[in-house]
């Protein structure tokens, strides 16, 4: 028998949130480890807000709405602050009750340079690393380094010369200026972009287009393939081999393996590696000095070769999923802490898998 339409709404409903989340969802495990990291941060939280005044939107919220952000390619805190206002599994996954009305996106903007002044981002990642070494996930002796350009949120149009007194507000309103630069030489001596004047107009190699970017930078333990530390930078031609050394010293890394692909084959780099007792397993590249068949050889150094892959998934998370292809936030202190939550999302997702239910 055919089953009819109603459209009177019921006035009151009785219901469990839990029983509407699957017990085997992957974010009932994520959620687990995220709070647990979230709780090794609490004297930084304290030290951030004042005593007295109205209490705000807690900073573990914030801190997994960013993460919600980056699993589900979200494209804007807008959307997802109207998303909150529907989805019951956020709202759960935030531990907000369902008459509770979701905060407006301004909540955001307005505590993010706070969380930006205590590199929260950063202290989250830790804890998430932490976390796993003590789930015994993380290798002690093979790391692998790599990095890639992220495009900037910045306009051709905005890379004008240093000296130019022409500003924005000199455009014509309501529309798009057309701006013709053939037969002008633009370098990032002479130029500079006016959205950002942080990001650096550079290209990925002979034949591409050169983009106003920064340049992304991880460290991956070669085990599971978990990202241990990220930085990101100015682009360049050798900002990789120097984020490559603050990473390692960050981390005290001492008496192991740094696998990297041929564009960390510099003489200079190697020697930094050895003096930090460090082995270089770099993708060795003819004709350049510092590496030989000494190092070559061995049957570790092949291993590492074919380990050293594993830190292209995770760029290729952060880009397709993560959404790091173009960043969304202008400069390198805030683009460094959406770029450490990123990249605790990609390992917190990897960790659902590994650590048995």
């Amino acid at each position: 028998m055919r089953g009819e339409e109603t459209n009177q709404s019921e006035l009151f409903h009785t219901f469990s949130v839990e029983s509407c989340i699957p017990l085997n969802h992957p974010l009932r495990v994520l959620r687990r480890h995220c709070d647990e990291a979230l709780r090794s941060l609490d004297d930084i939280f304290e030290a951030m807000y004042s005593e007295v005044g109205r209490p705000s939107i807690a900073p573990e919220r914030l801190l997994k709405s960013q993460l919600l952000i980056a699993l589900y390619s979200i494209r804007s805190d807008e959307q997802f602050c109207e998303m909150l206002g529907y989805n019951i599994l956020f709202k759960w996954f935030l531990g907000m009750s369902m008459s509770e009305l979701p905060f407006d996106r301004s909540t955001f903007s307005k505590n993010r340079s706070r969380l930006i002044e205590h590199e929260v981002g950063k202290e989250f990642l830790s804890a998430v690393v932490a976390l796993a070494r003590e789930e015994k996930l993380l290798s002690n002796e093979h790391f692998t380094v790599d990095g890639t350009l992220i495009e900037a949120w910045a306009s051709m149009k905005s890379f004008r010369p240093r000296d130019s007194k022409r500003t924005d507000d000199d455009e014509p309103k309501g529309g798009n200026p057309s701006v013709d630069f053939h037969g002008e030489k633009r370098c990032n001596d002479t130029h500079q972009s006016t959205t950002d004047k942080e990001s650096k107009l550079f290209r990925k190699g002979k034949g591409k287009e050169a983009k106003l970017s920064f340049c992304g930078h991880t460290l991956m333990e070669n085990r599971n393939g978990l990202i241990i530390d990220a930085e990101i930078t100015q682009a360049g031609s050798k900002v990789e081999r120097d984020a490559a050394l603050i990473m390692i010293d960050r981390q005290e890394i001492t008496k192991a393996t740094l696998a990297a692909d041929k564009g960390y084959h510099a003489e200079e780099f190697v020697k930094d590696l050895r003096s930090r007792k460090i082995v270089p397993h770099i993708a060795f590249c003819e004709g350049r000095k510092g590496l030989d068949r000494r190092t070559t050889r061995h049957e570790t150094y092949e291993i590492s070769q074919r380990k050293r892959k594993l830190i292209e998934q995770g760029f290729g998370w952060l880009k397709s999923i993560g959404r790091m292809r173009k960043t969304t936030l202008r400069g390198i202190d805030a683009n460094n802490f959406i770029f450490s939550l990123r990249v605790a999302a990609y390992n917190l997702v990897r960790m659902v898998k590994l650590i048995p239910t």
